[in-house]
């Protein structure tokens, strides 16, 4: 006998095909146990990330909704501020179109009243007053309207106090007792304030 040493279990599974193949048939069992566990297992975590995804992306698609819809207000709200400032500009351009040019006329109406108390010819102040009440129904045609003064009491919206006076009567203390200026407005906007004596 040479001095190699005999494996015994060795030989005995190589003369044991069926234990072999008991056990190769158990092993694969449990691996695909485990693949199925591990399939299952990834199925589920699988199913598990889908609702939270598509949870954050629902809330994307909202706040980018409210985004939207925000700028869509901010913007609605700009053009009526917008559309209203048009509107108001228009109508004070139009309004006041020919405030500098009756502004500039007004002391031509002066010297015209100046000249129809002052005259003593009764044919020339006939013809002056003529020219004065066309001149007046011009402008009034453009909005122009004289303030009423005298008795009124003093308001610093529409006049301006040269001096103050005793009162002639109790009855005018605080109000207005002589006019200097008159004082006008077109379309309700005071172009030229009223120059007033007021009564003390």
């Amino acid at each position: 006998m040479s001095g190699k040493k005999i494996d015994y279990g060795a030989r005995q599974n190589y003369y044991n095909p069926i234990m072999n193949n008991e056990n190769n048939t158990q092993g694969k069992e449990q691996q695909e146990n485990l693949a199925e566990e591990l399939k299952m297992q990834s199925e589920a975590e699988a199913s598990e990330q889908a609702p939270m995804e598509e949870m954050n992306e629902l809330d994307g698609l909202k706040n980018s909704l409210q985004e939207s819809n925000d700028k869509f207000i901010r913007l609605y709200a700009d053009f009526e501020n917008y559309k209203r400032k048009m509107q108001k500009d228009r109508i004070e351009l139009i309004t006041s179109a020919s405030k500098d040019v009756i502004t500039n006329l007004l002391p031509v109406l002066d010297d015209f009243d100046r000249a129809i108390l002052a005259d003593k010819d009764k044919q020339l102040s006939e013809g002056v007053l003529l020219i004065h009440q066309k001149l007046v129904r011009t402008l009034t045609g453009k909005g122009l309207k004289e303030m009423e003064c005298m008795g009124q009491e003093f308001n610093s919206d529409f006049h301006e106090a040269i001096t103050m006076i005793p009162a002639p009567d109790e009855s005018l203390k605080g109000k207005i007792v002589d006019v200097l200026e008159k004082g006008y407005s077109i379309n309700d906007n005071v172009i030229r304030f009223a120059k007033v004596i007021v009564g003390n």
